[in-house]
């Protein structure tokens, strides 16, 4: 696995922990400042900036704290250049599928996700 691969997948793992301990902090470690949160599961399309975004994940109440069994999956990472990254993932959380297309940016030597766009199903009983 080629060093940018291995450090995007390293984002990925501490996306999918902020998200299954609702860590604002660490969120905003893999987060670009300037990231775009999208789905059109919602009318009119959901779009939220980070500044708006944070604090709906730091007050849900954890799947961990749930005692939710951790469901998590990369599909695949591809590689746009240097600094330009994509991937496709999946979760299961609160009772629903998530399929998130995540867009990475490097910079000043480190990668974080510039864009979050993704689509939302019940579960399905065996999850992923």
């Amino acid at each position: 696995m080629s060093t940018a691969i291995a450090d995007v997948n390293a984002v990925i793992k501490d996306y999918f922990d902020a998200l299954y301990h609702c860590d604002a902090a660490l969120l905003q470690k893999v987060f670009h400042p300037k990231a775009v949160y999208a789905t059109a599961d919602e009318t009119p399309l959901l779009h939220r900036t980070m500044e708006d975004y944070v604090p709906v994940v730091a007050a849900r109440v954890s799947p961990a704290s749930r005692g939710e069994a951790r469901k998590d999956v990369v599909d695949e990472i591809q590689l746009a250049g240097d600094n330009t990254a994509f991937a496709r993932v999946r979760c299961t959380m609160a009772g629903n599928d998530y399929v998130d297309f995540l867009t990475f940016v490097r910079e000043e030597g480190s990668w974080r996700i510039m864009a979050k766009i993704f689509q939302m199903t019940p579960a399905l009983e065996k999850g992923v």
